[in-house]
C-alpha cells in the first residue's frame, strides 16, 4: 500500500476502505507521507466524502496514532467539547461542577481559533497557571482535583496535528469528515467514558445556520458511540455571546461570579444542560433532569468553585484563588464605556465582529505566534431584546492603548444592530442529538 494508490481512488471520486485510511492516518504520524500527499488526501476526502464507517476508521485510526490514556479512577472519566462561540468559558465551570459530582474531567483543550476564545488562554490569565503538563503531573492533578484542563502533548493524535496544519492551508477546514475525526481523534485519545459536544448555533458561531449544527451534531454523535464513547451532542443558541464578556481575564471573572454565587444567567443553563446529560449516561444520575439539578447544586452549595480552587493551586495558580480572585486577574489600562447611537432595542448581535474585535485589542492571535494581553477585552455587553437609551452603554472596552479602544468601540457600535421594536430572543438550548 502507498499513498500514490490511495490518493488515485479518490482522484476517481472511489470510497477509501478502513484499511487505506488506517494506513494513511498511521503514515500521518510516522513521517512516510509528504505534506503533498496530505493536502492531496484532504481535498479528495473534501470531494468524495467518506461513509459512517470509513468516518469511524480515520477517526480511529488517528487516535491511535499517538498516546491513548487508560485510567484507574473510582468515578466514570468525562468530558465535554464546544465546537466554539464567544463568551463561552463553559468548560471552567463545568469541569469542576462535573468533579463535585463524583465525575473525573480530563480535559485536552486548546486556545482561541479566528474570532472564537481558547479556554487555555482563559485559563493562562490566572497568574502562574501551567497548562503544559507531563503526563504523570496530568493524572496527579485529575486525582486530586477531580478535573484538570490542559494542552494537548506532541503524543496525543499526531496524525490529527499534521493533517490539521495542511487543512488549514489547503481551504480544506470545513470538511465534515475531517471536523469529525479532528475533534474525536483527541477526545477519544483521553479514555473516556462519556463525552458530551455543546454544538453552537448562530453569530457568534462557527455553524451559522441550524441545518449545518444538525449535521455537525450528527456526524460527531454517530462516530462517537461507534467508536465507543457513549457520547451525546447538545445544539446550544450563540446568537449573542453566553456570558456578557469577551476576553480571558474578564470571562474568568465572569466564571468566578458564576462559582462564588454572585451571578447566574445563561451559562448555568448550558452548563446545567450539558452536565445533566453527561451524569445520566454515567450512570451517575437518574435521568437528564437529576443531572441537571445536580451540576446546578454543586455550583450554588460553592462544591465546584472549591474544587476550582483545587485545581487552580495544583496547576501552578494561587491556593487562595478562590477566596481573592480580583487580586489576581490583571486589569487593562483604558477602560471606558461605548455609548449608544440612539435609542431602540437591540435586536442583533454580530457575535463574530466583537470576537474579531477583541482579537484586534490583543485578546486574541491573528497568527499563531502572536503574544495575547489577558487583560484587554469588550465587558457588559447588552443582550439581546434589551432596552437601550441615546449615549447609554452598548459595552465596556477594555483596552492597551486610546486607539486601540477607539477602534473597538467603532467596532462594538457596527456589531450591535438597534431597532424600534423588541425582538423574539431564541431558547439558549436548541434541541439534543444522539
Amino acid at each position: 500500500m502507498d499513498a500514490r494508490a490511495i490518493l488515485s481512488k479518490l482522484r476517481h471520486r472511489r470510497s477509501l476502505n478502513r484499511e487505506e485510511l488506517v494506513w494513511f492516518a498511521m503514515s500521518l504520524a510516522d513521517g512516510r507521507v509528504s505534506d503533498a500527499q496530505a493536502g492531496a488526501f484532504a481535498m479528495g476526502v473534501c470531494q468524495v466524502g467518506l461513509s459512517d464507517v470509513g468516518r469511524v476508521a480515520l477517526t480511529l485510526a488517528m487516535r491511535d496514532s499517538g498516546r491513548v490514556f487508560d485510567w484507574d479512577l473510582n468515578g466514570p472519566v468525562l468530558d465535554k467539547h464546544s465546537t466554539g462561540g464567544v463568551g463561552d468559558c463553559v468548560s471552567l465551570v463545568l469541569a469542576p461542577a462535573l468533579a463535585a459530582c463524583g465525575a473525573y474531567v480530563p480535559m485536552i483543550s486548546g486556545r482561541g481559533l479566528g474570532h472564537t476564545g481558547g479556554t487555555l488562554d482563559k485559563l493562562e490569565a490566572i497568574p502562574g497557571v501551567n497548562t503544559t503538563l507531563d503526563e504523570a503531573q496530568f493524572r496527579a492533578v485529575v486525582a486530586k482535583a477531580g478535573c484538570a484542563i490542559v494542552s494537548a502533548t506532541d503524543g496525543i493524535a499526531p496524525a490529527d496535528k499534521r493533517l490539521y496544519a495542511v487543512r488549514d492551508v489547503s481551504s480544506t477546514v470545513d470538511s465534515l469528515d475531517l471536523i469529525t475525526a479532528s475533534i474525536l481523534s483527541k477526545k477519544l485519545a483521553a479514555g473516556l467514558d462519556g463525552l458530551v459536544l455543546d454544538v453552537k448555533v448562530g453569530s457568534g458561531a462557527f455553524m451559522k445556520d441550524l441545518a449545518q449544527a444538525q449535521a455537525l451534531a450528527t456526524a460527531l454523535t454517530k462516530t462517537a458511540n461507534a467508536s465507543g464513547c457513549r457520547t451525546t451532542a447538545v445544539i446550544s443558541d450563540m446568537s449573542q455571546p453566553l456570558v456578557p464578556s469577551l476576553g480571558n481575564a474578564l470571562e474568568v471573572a465572569e466564571v468566578m461570579r458564576v462559582l462564588t454565587g454572585h451571578s447566574k444567567g445563561p451559562i448555568v443553563s448550558v452548563c446545567a444542560a450539558l452536565g445533566g446529560v453527561l451524569l445520566a449516561n454515567a450512570g451517575l444520575a437518574g435521568d437528564v433532569q437529576v443531572g441537571a439539578d445536580m451540576i446546578v447544586q454543586a455550583i450554588r452549595s460553592g462544591r465546584a468553585a472549591e474544587r476550582f480552587g483545587v485545581m487552580i493551586a495544583a496547576m501552578g495558580g494561587p491556593a487562595k484563588f478562590v477566596e481573592n480572585w480580583t487580586r489576581f486577574l490583571p486589569e487593562a489600562t483604558i477602560i471606558g464605556e461605548v455609548p449608544a447611537p440612539k435609542t431602540g432595542y437591540v435586536t442583533a448581535i454580530d457575535g463574530e465582529a466583537l470576537g474579531l474585535a477583541v482579537v484586534a485589542l490583543g485578546g486574541g492571535r491573528a497568527v499563531e505566534k502572536d503574544q495575547i494581553n489577558p487583560a484587554v477585552g469588550i465587558s457588559d455587553v447588552v443582550r439581546l431584546g434589551a432596552k437601550v437609551s441615546s449615549k447609554g452603554p452598548l459595552a465596556v472596552v477594555h483596552a492597551a492603548r486610546a486607539g486601540d479602544a477607539e477602534r473597538a468601540a467603532q467596532a462594538v457600535r457596527g456589531a450591535i444592530t438597534i431597532g424600534p421594536k423588541p425582538v423574539a430572543v431564541p431558547d439558549l438550548i436548541v434541541e439534543r442529538v444522539g
